[in-house]
């Protein structure tokens, strides 16, 4: 009888399932809220609907999951609400953690992806750990931005069965349309860390590959309440920062500050940001990089709550198509030093049209001829069209008296078949230098067609960025080239059972010099092999010229990547590069580097995870094989995660090249983002004494700078 109840229940799962696959899924309508503790026994989920019947998408397309997970979905006015039930043959096995918010990613996973507009051109991609852990992110343009933050809650249980998790996604957190229905779509995904599989419903099409917003399941909302969002995030920050003379410190610091943000929803999808004095300061460290002979600027992320959401809007079609690629970024808001005050209005105008827009007054670091401040302004437009192709146009504007640089132009995407894409863009840039300069014109034209199924993938670009194409607001590493670039990637299958994947590919970029009118090459052939167990082994060897101050030098060499979760406690990877180089001076010359990146981490219990980093670079002159300098720095982190809001942490990071020492000590609470208290103290140490009026090398550590601060903000949500 068991077995016959049993049979019936799993063919209605799988009528169900086809239904669903066809048809929108219908929320139920709560009458009463679930407690999001985790345990799926509240009323709601018995009677809720659910969709189950998840496939692989990695490592393979199509293949049945290797566990079964059964999603239930639901909604009142004020909420949407999902549970997973994730069962698991081996429970003990459940890679997982007490960590801190946006940290869970080497775990166990579940994730609702939502396209609240159902429009395939961006999503909320909301994560959640068995502990109920959180980490979210927007997907926009091919591009998953992992730095946006939004108010939602989760709890997660581990049990004899798996794990179950629960979601309460406020609407005011969301941008959704103004109509009833209110029509969404959505993806849902499960990670399963020790076998390197992840798994959907719906199921992803083989020959549309990873083109997700293409792909997903549409859902309807009935007679869902419109809310007029209000919040205001007043926050207050004390520092006090010493500095080292004449052996000694001394306080050169000891303030108090004030900011203010707040954001008023125009309507349901268009809101209004205003902040005043945002973004004291960063909760920790940048992490160290190896910053000698580099022909570019280091490329630090953004990391400040007001700059990073609505980011995933300034992202342009045809930037960063390959790891060659000069342009990355036209809109980078690092360059935002420090603002006094900020205003953005993101969201949509009608169905198909996107506009952001940000204003910030930037105090200087370095006043320029007398001028304390510059002024920022970008406006972004984009208009949907079939599928997820879009156009768009860009206006970004860096200016203080006697001096501007601007850019301006179009971008889009088209979807030419349900496996391949084509993106541009062409910009124009105008730059003044000061009163006397003449206004320099330039530009930056790009292709890229992309194609992805589950058996290949092809890429291609052509790029043209001009000698004085200037982007002040954003991170562009060269101009003056002429790019032409072209990737294939066969995905091979093996029967092997310790081989999942092996990913093929062939590289070429061929690259022309404006300055000196000379062509550079770059080719690389790699093969990837993902190994079962999550673990992978890449292998690559290129042969590359670069131009340099009009010179052509080798560049090419051998790498070899290994990254391996070896156990749920363990993890490591190392990166090993072999290659012929540059020693990029006012008289370059041709060398060779050994170039070694390793990382560690064990995770002794649920609640502490320890990290070890190492970095190492030389450079060998080839004339005589000299070498001219070795830096490594050396990076440990310890992490105490009291619980899903309260941590400590410390680091202490030692970079041997420039014999200095840093020490950083944080405890950090978040209820929710914007609801936060940072306690931070660092030092900084440096291999010197003062002796007879000088500093003077020494064996010793002198602590030469001391950092506290202390920032704590509340949110209001009305």
């Amino acid at each position: 009888m068991k077995t016959r109840v049993f049979l019936h229940a799993v063919f209605l799962l799988i009528i169900t399932t086809s239904l669903y696959a066809h048809e929108p899924l219908k929320p139920l309508r709560a009458t009463t809220p679930p407690i999001i503790d985790g345990k799926l026994d509240d009323p709601l989920w018995q009677q809720a609907p659910s969709v189950g019947g998840f496939k692989t998408f990695i490592p393979d397309f199509g293949k049945d999951a290797s566990e079964r997970t059964v999603v239930y979905f639901a909604y009142d006015e004020e909420n949407l609400y999902f549970a997973y039930k994730c069962y698991d043959s081996e429970p003990d096995k459940i890679k997982t953690s007490v960590t801190s918010r946006d940290n869970i990613r080497p775990d166990d996973w579940v994730c609702i992806n939502l396209d609240s507009f159902n429009d395939q051109q961006s999503l909320y991609a909301l994560y959640v750990n068995p502990m109920g852990i959180q980490s979210d992110s927007r997907y926009a343009a091919g591009v998953e931005d992992a730095g946006f933050d939004m108010v939602w809650y989760s709890g997660g249980q581990v049990d004899d069965e798996g794990y179950s998790v629960e979601y309460q996604i406020p609407l005011k957190s969301i941008r959704y349309s103004n109509t009833n229905p209110v029509e969404m779509s959505i993806f849902f995904e499960r990670h399963i860390s020790r076998r390197s599989e992840q798994v959907s419903f719906p199921a992803l099409d083989p020959d549309k590959g990873y083109a997700f917003l293409t792909q997903m399941q549409p859902l309807h909302y009935y007679d869902v309440k419109h809310h007029t969002l209000f919040e205001v995030l007043p926050a207050v920050t004390y520092s006090n920062r010493q500095n080292s003379r004449e052996g000694k410190l001394h306080t050169d610091e000891n303030t108090g500050d004030f900011s203010l943000t707040t954001k008023y929803g125009v309507t349901s999808d268009l809101i209004l940001d205003g902040t005043y004095n945002p973004d004291f300061s960063q909760i920790e460290a940048d992490a160290g990089q190896v910053d000698i002979n580099l022909r570019y600027a280091l490329y630090y992320p953004e990391k400040r709550p007001f700059f990073l959401e609505g980011r995933e809007n300034f992202t342009l079609a045809s930037t960063f198509a390959s790891e060659l690629d000069p342009i990355r970024y036209i809109v980078h808001t690092r360059t935002i030093h420090d603002p006094l005050v900020g205003v953005k209005l993101a969201g949509k105008v009608g169905a198909k049209n996107t506009l952001s827009s940000i204003y910030a007054l930037d105090e200087l670091p370095d006043p320029i001829n007398g001028n304390d401040y510059a002024h920022f302004g970008i406006l972004r437009y984009k208009r949907s069209l079939k599928d997820d192709s879009f156009l768009g146009g860009i206006f970004a504007d860096r200016e203080y008296p006697n001096h501007f640089n601007r850019v301006a132009g179009a971008d889009g995407q088209v979807r030419l078949t349900e496996s391949s894409t084509v993106a541009f863009h062409g910009l124009m840039s105008q730059t003044k230098e000061n009163e006397a300069a003449k206004i320099e014109y330039d530009r930056a034209i790009g292709m890229l067609y992309s194609y992805g199924t589950r058996d290949v993938d092809i890429i291609t670009s052509v790029k043209d960025v001009s000698e004085q194409f200037r982007a002040e607001m954003g991170y562009i590493t060269r101009t003056g080239i002429t790019q032409f670039t072209g990737l294939i990637r066969p995905k091979l299958y093996p029967k092997a059972p310790a081989i999942q994947r092996i990913d093929a590919e062939v590289f070429s970029a061929q690259t022309r010099d404006s300055y000196s009118d000379l062509w550079e090459t770059f080719n690389h052939l790699s093969f990837q092999f993902y190994v079962l167990g999550n673990s992978s082994v890449k292998l690559k060897y290129s042969y590359s010229t670069e131009i340099f101050l009009g010179e052509r030098f080798d560049t090419g060499g051998f790498h070899a990547l290994f990254t391996s979760q070896v156990t749920k406690q363990f993890y490591f990877g190392v990166l090993y590069r072999n290659i012929d180089a540059i020693y990029y001076d006012a008289d370059p010359f041709q060398g060779h580097s050994n170039r070694l990146t390793a990382e560690v981490v064990y995770q002794p219990s649920d609640r502490l995870i320890s990290e070890l980093s190492y970095i190492y670079y030389d450079f060998y002159r080839e004339a005589d094989d000299k070498k001219i300098y070795d830096y490594p720095i050396t990076r440990a982190k310890l992490t105490y995660q009291v619980n899903k809001y309260l941590f400590f942490r410390g680091i202490v990071e030692y970079n041997d090249y420039r014999e200095d020492l840093l020490t950083d000590f944080l405890a950090s609470f978040t209820y929710i983002p914007g609801t936060v208290v940072h306690i931070g103290y660092g030092s900084f140490y440096e291999k010197l004494k003062w002796e007879q009026g000088h500093y003077r090398p020494s064996n010793a550590f002198l602590e030469t700078k001391r950092g506290f601060f202390f920032k704590t903000s509340y949110l209001w949500r009305l």
